[in-house]
C-alpha cells in the first residue's frame, strides 16, 4: 500500500479545487490503546518493537513460519512500519469519530482500507485493521454498521472480526477462485456461523464473481444486493471500503470497471441518507487509483458533474497521468479488456441467494441503551498538545526578552 498513490490522489484533489468544498483534517496517530481495541497486545507490541529485516530466502515458500505472518513477501518489515500503521488506523478513527460527533455526515479516509488483517497476524500486505477499529467506534453511538466492500478481494479481516455479530452485516463484491486468487475465500455459500444460535448467522454476505464484470453489471448487482441489505438491516451508518485494484488495467485485479462504474457504488451508498465513511484499500495501477479517489471525492461532495474530465495542466506530476494520450483524463482507464466470464444468468442466482439469505436475518437487532462513557482520549491529547504550545510560547517570549535585555546598562 505504497504512499505514492496517496500523493497522486491528494494532487489531484487540490488541483481540482474540491479541497475547498469539504473540511480538511489533519490525523493524529491510533494509540497503542486505541490499536488493542481490536488487536491483541502482543501483536502490537512486536510492530512497535521489530526491526527491519532482509526477506528470507525461502520468500517464495507459500507457508514459511514467520511471527505474526510478518517478514515476508506480502507483509515485508520496513522502517517506520508502526508509525505508518498508527497513522493509518488514526485517520480511520478520526474520520469515524466526525461522524459519530455529528460533525459531518460523509468521511473520507483513502490512507486507510487495508481489510485484510486479522486479530493476531498481518495479512496480504495489511498490518493493521483500521476498517475494524473505526466501526468499533461507530458502534458507540450506532447499533448497526453496515461493511460494504468492492475491493477485487474478500474482505476476510473485516468479515472474521464481526463473525458473531449481528450489530455488523459485512457484504463483500469480490473476485472468487479459491485456488489462484488471495485470499481464497468468500464463496457464496459463506454466510457466517453455521450455528442458528450464534447471533452474527446469516450477517456475512459474499459476492463471488468472475474476472471480467462490465461497469452495467456491477452497478445493477450492487444497487440490487444492497438495497435488499438496507431494508432488511437497517442500518444506522455505513462504512465503504473503496478498494481500487477492481478497476480494469490494475496489475492485480481482473475486472473491467471504469471509474465511474467504481464510483456508482459511492453514489448509491451517498444517495441512502446514511452516515457514510469512505475507506482506501487496494489498488496497484497508481495512476488509476487515484483517477477513482479523486472521482469519488467529487461525488461525496456532489461536484462530479463540475468538474473537468482533462486534468488540469497545474495538477503536480501530471506526467504520471500520461500513458498514451497528450491530454490526459479523470475516466481515462488504459488496460487490455479482460474476457468477461460473468454471465446474467449467474448474477441473477448470485442475488437470489442473497435474498434467500436475508429472509433468515432477523429484523433488525435493537441495543440495550446505556450511557456510553465519552471518548476522551482525542480531546485529552488535544488540551495537552494546547498546552504544550502554550508552554513553548511562553518560553519563547521569555527567551526574546532576556536576549533583547542583554548587554543594557542599568539592567539589574
Amino acid at each position: 500500500m505504497k504512499p505514492w498513490r496517496l500523493t497522486l490522489t491528494k494532487s489531484l484533489v487540490t488541483s481540482y479545487g474540491m479541497n475547498f468544498a469539504m473540511d480538511n483534517y489533519m490525523a493524529r496517530a491510533a494509540t497503542f490503546e486505541e490499536l488493542t481495541s481490536f488487536h491483541s497486545s502482543d501483536y502490537v507490541d512486536f510492530l512497535a518493537t521489530v526491526a527491519p529485516q532482509p526477506l528470507p530466502l525461502d520468500v517464495d515458500n507459500p507457508n514459511p513460519d514467520l511471527k505474526f505472518n510478518l517478514g515476508g513477501s506480502d507483509c515485508p518489515l520496513f522502517e517506520g512500519l508502526y508509525n505508518y500503521c498508527s497513522m493509518s488506523a488514526g485517520a480511520s478513527l478520526d474520520a469515524a469519530r466526525k461522524i459519530t460527533s455529528k460533525q459531518s455526515d460523509i468521511a473520507i479516509a483513502w490512507g486507510g482500507g487495508l481489510h485484510h488483517a486479522k486479530r493476531t497476524e498481518a495479512s496480504g500486505f495489511c498490518y493493521i485493521n483500521d476498517i475494524v477499529i473505526a466501526i468499533l467506534q461507530l458502534l458507540r453511538c450506532y447499533p448497526r454498521v453496515l461493511y460494504i466492500d468492492i475491493d477485487v478481494h474478500h474482505g476476510d479481516g473485516v468479515e472474521e472480526a464481526f463473525f458473531s455479530t449481528d450489530r455488523v452485516m459485512t457484504v463483500s463484491f469480490h473476485k472468487y477462485d479459491p485456488l489462484n486468487f488471495f485470499p481464497g475465500t468468500g464463496a457464496l455459500d459463506d454466510n457466517g456461523p453455521q450455528s442458528e444460535h450464534n447471533p452474527g448467522a446469516h450477517h456475512s454476505i459474499n459476492v463471488p464473481l468472475n474476472d471480467g464484470i462490465t461497469d452495467e453489471q456491477y452497478e445493477s448487482l450492487f444497487k440490487r444486493i444492497i438495497s435488499k441489505c438496507v431494508e432488511k438491516f437497517r442500518p444506522s451508518a455505513i462504512a465503504l471500503q473503496c478498494g481500487a485494484d477492481s478497476l480494469a488495467g490494475d496489475r492485480l485485479g481482473k475486472f473491467n470497471l471504469l471509474v465511474e462504474g467504481h464510483a456508482s457504488c459511492v453514489e448509491f451508498c451517498k444517495s441512502l441518507g446514511i452516515p457514510l465513511i469512505l475507506f482506501g484499500g487496494g489498488g496497484y495501477t497508481p495512476r488509476n487509483v487515484a483517477r477513482a479517489w479523486a472521482y469519488e471525492t467529487a461525488v461525496a461532495i456532489g461536484h462530479q458533474h463540475n468538474i473537468s474530465s482533462t486534468i488540469p495542466a497545474h495538477t503536480p506530476w501530471r506526467e504520471r497521468f500520461r500513458h498514451e494520450a497528450l491530454c490526459p483524463t479523470l475516466e481515462e482507464i488504459l488496460g487490455e479488456p479482460r474476457q468477461n466470464r460473468n454471465p446474467p444468468k449467474k448474477l441473477d442466482e448470485i442475488v437470489r441467494h442473497v435474498t434467500e439469505q436475508l429472509r433468515f436475518v432477523g429484523q433488525a437487532p435493537s441495543v440495550q441503551y446505556q450511557t456510553i462513557p465519552p471518548d476522551l482520549g482525542p480531546i485529552r491529547d488535544e488540551i495537552e498538545a494546547r498546552i504544550k504550545e502554550e508552554y513553548e510560547d511562553r518560553d519563547e517570549i521569555g527567551r526574546k526578552m532576556r536576549e533583547e535585555g542583554m548587554g543594557d546598562r542599568m539592567e539589574h
